[in-house]
């Protein structure tokens, strides 16, 4: 139960088709031992060996005696491939252990025994690219009333991936892919991951082996976890809330790299927490003192909105919305102030640094001891009215509306016993249904801010994810898709002037916000162009 359970007959699968040479020393002993074997006779050789302390496999030519076999190999790159894939999952697996892998007579990987956090980095770096290192989050987080500890390295969302070909993740140091990891993974990046894009990540689960069950596949890599919900929440609450504590100093003291000869420009991501006082609608108010001051929102006011909002449905409305942009939904604005936000000194420049700038419009150009940063104003004010908003409904209970006519469905038996038995979980997001037979539920109220959605193809999706994973966000995902879209029509438009004061409140606003890197559709808010970045665009002491 506390072993990977290898068992050997791949070993001697392999040795029956290729000529194999295993060497072996063991600890403390004077010598090492040497196997050979060719083929199917199995005929093997042993012999002293001048072996240092490990255990060496060498496989040469591979179905030498099966040519049918050998004649659906592919390409010698994608066999390759292949091979290497397994060693970087071992060598990921087992910092303790070194690694080297030839090709050709080539030298492919040299990896050392890494015993720091700095080491294991660098084995990272040479594996997955320096790219990821230089843009990863450090994930070392323990739950010790469940016995789980979560430790590694998650992407930042803006470092993205158009595969999902760099997401390793490990429970007790065996590498698995679980449909419950992997949903609460992707829910964790939820709204600040761009559409189609996927998340890079070096995980590792540890937990009592008792909890799991390894033997659910063949190939060991699907596992079983006795509390499965249990698992999904932790790994979840612990991503998500990694994401948003990142600050944008955490980002530009990374070291640009990790190992020599990285040179590309990367995205930056700057989550925070709530905004200041001095914020940027503030600042705007300054600009234009004709309008009216901001005022204090409470959850029921921004819960009013959203219902408003959710009931424009009509060509007109949208066709105002579309013309008058931010103007055509002052009604609907989150102006919310915030709490006060300490003083800057002169002499401190913070991470996002002062504006200098405004460029067509649509860019802020601020000045920081790195270098340069570029701002996408609109974006980066949308993910901070979006969060404004969210903290305002999240400080009051989910409120429910009674549905003038119940909504009655079919559903299986399985799907009924799951609805009853997540009863409490339905109420906290303010659903009430009940079960009139043993294949019927009936739906009485639904959330107000989603009384005009389809209530029994809502309840439907919750109970798919509930019985997969035991647990559902569906609506709280659709309340923020409607914050969102109320937040990106209230945030500033492109070509709006603004002045230094505006943007450097901007600048500050986006220092306290959580996931201020990205706006709400997963779009980077802004990126960082060092020095040295600038000097080899201009190519100075080249």
């Amino acid at each position: 139960m506390g072993s990977l359970g290898f068992r050997g007959e791949a070993l001697a699968s392999i040795s029956s088709v290729s000529r194999l040479t295993l060497s072996s020393r063991s600890v403390g002993a004077e010598s090492g031992w040497q196997v050979v074997t060719e083929g199917r006779d199995m005929e093997a050789s042993v012999s002293p060996s001048s072996q240092p302390q490990g255990t060496s496999v060498e496989v040469r030519d591979l179905f030498f005696n099966t040519p049918a076999r050998r004649k659906f190999m592919k390409t010698e790159r994608t066999e390759f491939k292949h091979l290497e894939e397994v060693v970087k999952r071992l060598a990921l697996s087992r910092f303790d252990v070194a690694f080297s892998l030839r090709h050709n007579a080539k030298m492919i990987h040299q990896l050392r025994v890494a015993s720091s956090e700095l080491e294991m980095e660098r084995r990272i770096a040479a594996l997955c690219g320096s790219a990821f290192i230089d843009n990863a989050l450090r994930v070392n987080v323990a739950a010790e009333a469940s016995g789980l500890r979560l430790s590694g390295w998650m992407g930042m969302p803006t470092f993205s991936r158009g595969q999902a070909d760099m997401q390793y993740f490990f429970v007790n140091n065996r590498i698995i892919r679980d449909k419950v990891v992997n949903h609460a993974i992707r829910q964790a990046y939820e709204d600040v991951l761009y559409h189609g894009r996927h998340p890079a990540y070096v995980l590792y689960l540890e937990l009592d082996p008792a909890l799991v069950d390894v033997n659910v596949h063949p190939t060991k890599h699907e596992v079983r976890f006795r509390e499965s919900r249990l698992v999904h929440d932790f790994l979840f609450r612990t991503l998500h809330r990694v994401i948003a504590d990142a600050r944008p100093q955490d980002q530009l003291e990374t070291p640009e790299t990790v190992s020599p000869g990285h040179s590309e420009m990367q995205l930056n991501s700057a989550p925070g927490q709530l905004a200041s006082e001095n914020s940027f609608e503030q600042g705007r108010m300054a600009l234009h003192p004709q309008r009216p001051a901001t005022s204090q929102h409470s959850a029921g006011e921004v819960r009013e909105q959203i219902s408003a909002y959710g009931n424009l449905h009509t060509a007109e409305a949208a066709t105002g919305m579309a013309a008058g942009g931010a103007g055509g939904l002052s009604g609907f604005r989150p102006q919310l102030a915030a709490p006060p936000m300490p003083e800057i000194s002169a002499e401190e420049c913070p991470p996002l640094g002062f504006a200098v700038a405004q460029l067509h419009g649509v860019y802020i150009l601020s000045q920081n001891d790195k270098g340069l940063v570029v701002v996408d104003m609109h974006a980066a004010h949308e993910r901070i009215v979006y969060e404004r908003m969210k903290a305002a409904w999240e400080n009051d209970a989910i409120r429910s509306q009674p549905l003038l006519v119940p909504v009655s469905m079919a559903v299986s038996s399985g799907e009924a016993d799951c609805a009853e038995e997540q009863r409490d979980t339905f109420s906290q997001l303010g659903i009430e249904i009940n079960r009139l037979g043993e294949e019927t539920l009936v739906i009485r109220q639904v959330p107000v801010a989603l009384a005009k959605a389809d209530a029994e193809k809502l309840i439907r999706g919750m109970l798919t994810d509930m019985m997969a994973y035991g647990s559902s966000s569906r609506v709280r995902q659709h309340i923020n898709e409607l914050l969102g879209t109320m937040a990106c029509h209230g945030a500033v438009r492109a070509n709006r002037q603004l002045s230094l004061q505006e943007m450097n409140a901007l600048l500050r606003d986006m220092e306290q916000t959580e996931r201020s890197g990205q706006c709400n559709h997963g779009r980077p808010t802004w990126t960082q162009m060092t020095m040295n970045d600038l000097d080899k665009l201009f190519m100075r002491g080249q």
